[in-house]
């Protein structure tokens, strides 16, 4: 069985982690950082309970997949006997590119390695590796043990043979994967970062409030979380440097982030994660409450 390493253990490699062991593949996932490491351990324990509960998976299948996870913080040891790498670090491309480098001297000759980047461009991660044709994108969808999606990315010069082997992958892991080409933000964020700015936009020119905007949208568009709380869920932060990768690689205003988002992530209101973004999120709490700034 293909040996797979993940690397970052917040939400999304976590997740994907969870998801590769769910479906018995052999995984480590890493992490510099020992404590987020547990924390993440705990989260997929969290996750897999609640799998258990709503009679998706079984105590037995539950005990087999924490059985195939191993955590390390060590990133040669971790790597030097994998099949495929997941990269799921900080959406930051300097972060990515000294990853890839060490990755390339690490990992073996034969290793896929995959990064989950929902906007950074393919071409330029494999570029630094002396492997070009075995560097792709995997892009899964938050939260990953829930969401079918994998957007599969790719590059200039990734070949047929590793697209078709990712493909086959994400199938196994009963994913659907859509494939595309190596351009800023991808599908996924192509089209739904300019929706949330748009709806930035919308507020900060008092066109309507939090509520109403996300109201008209989940009512009249039948999405199943307005745009701002959607925002507030991903990261304002996160929003806006895939805002940026988009202005910058493709050069059009129309993706120039508001800046009212470019104020907000500068304050530190990110979102869920900061505890107020659009919203206020109180840790256990379901209610959604519009963040004191936006309040009329």
């Amino acid at each position: 069985m293909l040996n797979v390493a993940v690397i970052g253990s917040g939400t999304m490699g976590n997740g994907i982690a969870h998801v590769f062991a769910q479906h018995g593949f052999p995984v480590t996932l890493i992490d510099l950082n020992q404590a987020a490491l547990d924390k993440a351990w705990t989260t997929i324990g969290k996750n897999l309970d609640r799998q258990v509960a709503k009679g998706g998976l079984s105590e037995d299948d539950k005990t087999a997949t924490l059985g195939r996870l191993q955590r390390s913080t060590s990133l040669a040891d971790a790597v030097r006997d994998a099949g495929l790498v997941v990269e799921a670090a900080t959406e930051n491309v300097n972060i990515k590119l000294d990853l890839f480098r060490q990755l390339d001297e690490l990992t073996p000759a034969h290793c896929i390695l995959a990064t989950n980047t929902s906007s950074i461009s393919i071409t330029k991660i494999a570029a630094v590796t002396n492997r070009p044709d075995k560097v792709i994108g995997m892009h899964f969808m938050n939260p990953v043990p829930v969401m079918k999606l994998v957007e599969v990315i790719r590059g200039y010069a990734t070949s047929d043979e590793v697209t078709e082997q990712i493909m086959t992958l994400s199938r196994q892991l009963e994913k659907v994967p859509t494939e595309v080409n190596d351009y800023p933000g991808f599908v996924a964020n192509r089209i739904l970062m300019p929706m949330i700015n748009e709806a930035i936009i919308t507020l900060h020119e008092g066109v309507a409030g939090v509520e109403e905007i996300d109201t008209v949208m989940k009512l009249g568009m039948a999405h199943p979380m307005g745009p701002l709380q959607l925002a507030d869920f991903i990261g304002l932060d996160v929003c806006l440097a895939i805002l940026r990768v988009l202005h910058d690689g493709l050069g059009n205003p129309k993706y120039a982030p508001c800046p009212l988002l470019v104020n907000m992530v500068m304050a530190g209101r990110l979102g869920a994660k900061s505890g107020e973004g659009f919203y206020s999120w109180t840790p256990g709490s379901k209610e959604l409450v519009v963040a004191p700034r936006f309040r009329s």
